[in-house]
């Protein structure tokens, strides 16, 4: 019986997680890996479909003096008005999927894909596997005020805006308790992948040493 071309894992967590490190990891060890983060900074790029979906939206408001979009006043917008998040979703998550999935069709092998509204979204159906970064509600709070220069109140509301990490958790295949150090996170990720690439065909792909 032949292997699948792809073992396709939808990654997701909540904001200051570590989705993206862990997302990093993965590629180091030989796994394929597309971001929908990435994808949607290239679209919002002045002129992209993107960024012309959400000047329709939200109109010059968004925008610096550059014509560009200005994520901070995007991000302080739909994290204080649901209304006006689900206006950015509807206007924005059709192009993203779209590039997503000409991305996959390209890759082979174990293909991780970094999408933060997995379950939200109803995503998951589109991936075999599922897999949860997840850590303590504080420790997310500590991790946006020092990564974005936040005010505490400001993550706070940010990171209760999402859906609660225990109700992904529960939807998800798989979990990487993300609330120690990075190299312990690593050490997860090096196992998981491990265990995705002996599903998939038998060996770890990639060439990266895997007692790193």
């Amino acid at each position: 019986m032949s292997r699948p071309r792809r073992l396709l894992v939808g990654l997701t967590g909540g904001i200051g997680t570590g989705k993206s490190s862990a997302l990093a990891e993965f590629e180091r060890l030989g796994a394929a890996t597309v971001s929908l983060d990435q994808i949607a900074r290239e679209q919002a790029k002045r002129g992209r479909e993107g960024w012309k979906a959400i000047k329709r939206t939200f109109g010059s408001a968004v925008l610096d003096e550059s014509g560009n979009i200005d994520r901070r006043k995007l991000g302080a917008r739909v994290f204080r008005r649901p209304a006006d998040r689900r206006r950015l979703e509807r206007a924005t998550h059709p192009l993203i999927l779209r590039e997503m999935k000409r991305l996959i069709a390209r890759l082979d092998g174990v293909v991780v894909v970094d999408v933060p509204l997995l379950f939200e979204g109803g995503h998951q159906k589109l991936f075999d596997a599922t897999l949860l970064v997840s850590c303590r509600p504080a420790e997310q709070v500590r991790r946006v005020v020092r990564r974005d220069g936040l005010p505490s109140a400001e993550a706070r509301r940010r990171v209760a805006a999402q859906w609660a990490l225990a109700r992904k958790r529960a939807l998800a295949d798989f979990t990487l308790d993300n609330d120690r150090s990075l190299s312990a996170l690593k050490a997860r990720v090096r196992a998981v992948h491990a265990g995705l690439s002996l599903l998939y065909g038998g060996t770890p792909n990639g060439n990266a040493d895997q007692n790193a």
